[in-house]
């Protein structure tokens, strides 16, 4: 199946935005959150941004004052999802100019739809920031 979930986070550990791709309760959604972000946001900086967590792999990257995490199989390659990441971010920065988490909590809706346009049922399906965006933009012409 490929990625598992995706999940943007504050430095404080509060989830502004979290999109699954495989059937959790809402109970297992909220303990899988915290116990990744006790483990990621614990890590510093010179530390691999790869994090084995159960039977998931972790690829995660900040931006600014964002974290974006994104747990995959593991036998997913990790240097992809890291490059997928950096797509998702230059993705909201083309849309959102400079995106910050205020953006994200504003326009969730938004973010939800790149994400639906990016990934379907767990594949990666577009790359094309342009393709990405045009169905948004489309939108917010009527």
């Amino acid at each position: 199946m490929g990625i598992r979930f995706i999940l943007m986070v504050n430095k404080q550990g509060q989830t502004r935005l979290a999109q699954y791709y495989e059937h959790l309760t809402l109970q297992e959604r909220r303990a899988l959150e915290a116990e990744i972000v006790r483990k990621c946001l614990a890590r510093n900086e010179q530390q691999c941004s790869f994090v084995e967590l159960r039977n998931y792999k972790i690829v995660y990257r900040r931006y600014v004052s964002l974290f974006f995490l994104v747990g995959v199989d593991n036998d997913e390659n990790e240097l992809a999802i890291l490059e997928f990441i950096h797509l998702i971010a230059e993705t909201m920065d083309r849309h959102f100019g400079n995106v910050c988490e205020l953006d994200i909590m504003f326009h969730l809706e938004r973010a939800h739809f790149m994400l639906d346009e990016m990934v379907l049922n767990g594949c990666i399906v577009e790359t094309s920031k342009t393709n990405i965006l045009a169905p948004i933009q489309q939108m917010d012409k009527t």
